[in-house]
């Protein structure tokens, strides 16, 4: 279920951005009182996601505008496919198709490539989750979408776990060091994550006491001696350079997680087209 409080103020952020001081095009070229309809059609083929932040556009604009929905979020949808249909005062349709159109194609873009992950990972223990390589203000969308297509969210912000990453280590003077510190600091809630780069490092985080050890951009053969290592005692995250094409052979290695950045931070939006009638 998503947050409206949350999405609402992304919405008005974005509006207020695409029309400062009005819509000028619109306000002189279209009776206040038109009314019309439109219709969302898919354009490729692309699993559907944020369809309710898609309509609250148009209802945060003007409650009395009518929508008919024939697709559900999540779902996998061909090329051509009618996802919705609307009817409202045409000044409002105008103003808000293209914020509109912006966080759903978006959406769908995400939900579409974490889909291709999630189904080649099925019958595999590993999960495929995202990272904070979101567009900024948008990442409660951009993790929302995440799920819809099938995967699972990683932490959502700096707030919400521990990770000691590279710099962290350099910076606190080693594993060992940072994750004392960690869990002087933390209450016993929270696991405390470290990414590592070798198998000496792999041996100092485990002996340190992390709860997720991250395989950062090892080869399968080093994952998988890493995974044997470890051998349940913290879980394990492959990361770096994940692709549709290799993310098969990260998951034979055995590990828990498989975190890949590029679902959100260079994804495609998915083509989706409003065709007024």
């Amino acid at each position: 279920m998503l947050d409206f409080t949350i999405v609402d103020e992304i919405i008005w952020r974005a509006l207020k951005e695409d029309m400062p001081m009005g819509d000028i095009t619109t306000d002189s070229t279209v009776d206040e009182d038109e009314v019309c309809s439109a219709k969302l059609v898919a354009k490729e083929d692309c699993v559907i996601a944020g369809i309710d932040v898609f309509s609250r556009v148009f209802t945060l604009l003007d409650p009395k505008t009518y929508m008919e929905r024939y697709v559900n979020d999540g779902e996998k949808v061909k090329k051509g496919t009618l996802i919705m249909y609307i009817t409202g005062n045409a000044r409002t349709m105008l103003k808000a198709e293209r914020t509109a159109l912006n966080l759903l194609q978006r959406m769908c873009g995400i939900a579409s490539a974490t889909r291709k992950i999630a189904d080649i990972l099925k019958g595999s223990k590993a999960k495929i989750v995202d990272t904070r390589k979101t567009a900024p203000g948008l990442r409660y969308l951009d993790k929302a979408a995440v799920r819809l297509g099938g995967g699972t969210n990683h932490r959502f912000c700096l707030s919400d776990g521990v990770l000691i990453k590279d710099n962290h280590i350099k910076a606190a003077g080693g594993i060992t060091a940072a994750v004392k510190r960690a869990r002087a600091h933390i209450p016993h809630t929270i696991k405390i994550e470290v990414e590592t780069e070798s198998m000496e490092q792999i041996k100092e985080a485990l002996l340190a006491g992390a709860d997720i050890i991250m395989l950062d951009n090892m080869s399968p053969e080093a994952m998988k001696e890493a995974v044997d290592y470890i051998n349940g005692r913290a879980l394990t995250e492959a990361s770096g350079n994940i692709t549709v094409e290799n993310v098969e052979i990260v998951a034979r290695t055995g590990v828990d997680l498989i975190s890949s950045g590029s679902l959100t931070h260079s994804v495609r939006a998915a083509d989706i087209s409003l065709k007024f009638e």
